[in-house]
């Protein structure tokens, strides 16, 4: 299309957008149009009105074919580039884990005597203030902690009553994480959010206006009311946001979270709140998460499959962690006769 006919582009998304009916509405009024108000039809033979129709319309079907193919082109590379950077990110830290447990070389034993065991023993029981008493009897320390298990059940029932008051009104998430809108859906794992927004009609990237900033967001069509405008639920990297038109018909946007240690309740402040509570994290892909944030989300997730198991936690642990440590440092040492609970 010429430049010169773009002037009457903001005239026809907006009669474009009274017909709900779609493209097929929109034709029939405007061949409506020609046949009451023009000789069109009548002005020439039959058969050139419609072979000027068609004229036109295979001219500007192939300017679109080859403008979505394009733009498919183009966000297929950007995805190759994208998944190239996550694959040598992930390289590095495996090779960088690798060093890190590469090379230890098995300690040389040196065993204790049973007056130096019971020494380190009360040692390390006094070290880690949380020293179990020696002379309970195996059935009392079972009996111990099947109570404390119970104790954390009755504790997890009583917050989950509490989540449910406090969750109440929420909206459970869609398969995504997200929420199934009525202009847009968006979805989102612990890295990045993506919008999708369905069109009534097709139109042409130039016709598309999407502005961000660190907090903000403004999508739709131009010379129209927004579709999605307001303030964002947290900050994104507004440098790696990117959006693209889909067949003409669909606008999906991609924002990159700042925070990637939170689910977000919520696209825009605007926006009804999703119960986060309700998210499955099993989408978020962990190999795509830095070796730092990783190693956080993991453990996130492995003290959550400890207490639903009714087991110590990593933080419970923390007694039996000293203990190994202290024998990491002593290699020589054999505590083959040390008993530690």
């Amino acid at each position: 299309m010429a430049d010169g006919e773009e002037k009457f582009d903001g005239m026809l998304l907006a009669m474009a957008q009274q017909h709900t009916g779609g493209v097929i509405e929109l034709l029939d009024t405007f061949f409506s149009f020609m046949a009451r108000k023009t000789d069109f039809y009548t002005g020439a033979p039959k058969e050139t009105s419609e072979k000027m129709v068609l004229e036109k319309f295979k001219k500007y079907q192939k300017l679109a074919f080859a403008e979505h193919d394009k733009k498919k082109a183009e966000n297929e590379e950007r995805e190759r580039r994208k998944q190239e950077r996550l694959r040598k990110k992930k390289e590095e830290e495996e090779e960088e884990e690798r060093k890190r447990k590469g090379g230890a070389e098995e300690p040389k034993i040196k065993e204790l005597t049973e007056e130096e065991a019971k020494e380190l023993e009360r040692k390390l029981l006094k070290d880690t203030t949380a020293a179990p008493d020696t002379s309970t009897k195996e059935e009392d320390v079972k009996e111990k902690k099947e109570g404390e298990i119970e104790k954390k059940k009755e504790e997890e029932e009583e917050e989950e009553k509490d989540d449910d008051e406090q969750n109440k009104g929420k909206i459970k998430p869609n398969a995504g994480n997200g929420a199934d809108l009525e202009k847009y859906r968006w979805t989102q794992t612990l890295q990045e959010v993506e919008v999708v927004i369905p069109l009534p009609i097709k139109v042409k990237s130039r016709d598309v206006v999407v502005e961000w900033g660190r907090r903000t967001l403004k999508a739709g069509l131009r010379n129209a009311p927004p579709i999605i405008e307001g303030e964002l639920y947290n900050e994104v990297k507004v440098e790696e946001c990117n959006w693209y038109l889909d067949n003409g018909n669909t606008v999906t946007l991609s924002l990159e979270k700042i925070n990637r240690m939170e689910w977000w309740s919520k696209l825009v402040t605007s926006d009804p709140e999703i119960n986060t509570q309700k998210v499955n994290p099993e989408p978020s892909k962990l190999g795509d998460l830095d070796g730092e944030t990783r190693g956080m989300v993991e453990k996130m997730m492995y003290d959550q499959r400890q207490k639903e198991m009714g087991l110590p936690t990593s933080d419970e642990q923390k007694k039996q962690d000293v203990l190994k440590k202290f024998m990491e440092q002593h290699p020589e040492m054999d505590f083959s006769k040390c008993k530690f609970s």
